[in-house]
């Protein structure tokens, strides 16, 4: 009687994870939203209101491929020897993922380069924004694609 039960259990288990895991299907899946944000109030439009500008959030591939791009071997001690270890260049992988996820303006806009005397959409971006400016809006780039929500805040809102 005791295995019966046990195998009903275990079948009700299995029911239930494949139950669950329809939630997990990719057709079943939210599709993450571009997001507005108001990334400097000098540029305005005809109504003086500031232009809100336009941030896609990019995949995990697309995150590593940046990290990869951005990371250089530094040497370190170790003993009596120096190994290389690798190091990401922080300040240019938020830079380019920045230009990775802003969808409007177009950074790589050549009218746009131009106008600041500038090459490149990373120097555009660092041109257009005060440093206040560009440092909260990597703060936007990074919350947008999930960097603010720390494990601990994830645990507490699976309890509520």
């Amino acid at each position: 009687y005791e295995i019966s039960a046990c195998l009903v259990g275990s079948e009700m288990c299995i029911r239930d994870r494949s139950m669950d895991i329809k939630a997990f299907l990719k057709q079943n899946a939210l599709e993450c939203e571009n997001e507005k944000y108001v990334a400097s109030d000098r540029f305005i439009d005809d109504n003086k209101k500031p232009i809100e500008w336009e941030i896609k959030p990019i995949s995990t591939d697309e995150d590593a491929q940046l990290r990869d791009e951005h990371m250089k071997m530094q040497e370190v001690a170790s003993g009596k020897k120096r190994i290389k270890v690798p190091q990401l260049n922080q300040s240019a992988y938020l830079c380019a993922l920045a230009v990775r996820c802003t969808v409007s303006p177009n950074l790589n806009s050549a009218e746009l380069q131009d106008s600041y005397g500038v090459k490149g959409a990373e120097r555009l971006l660092k041109r257009m924004l005060t440093p206040g400016e560009y440092y909260a809006y990597l703060e936007e780039i990074q919350r947008v694609n999930g960097f603010d929500i720390g494990l601990v805040d994830k645990v507490e809102d699976a309890k509520n």
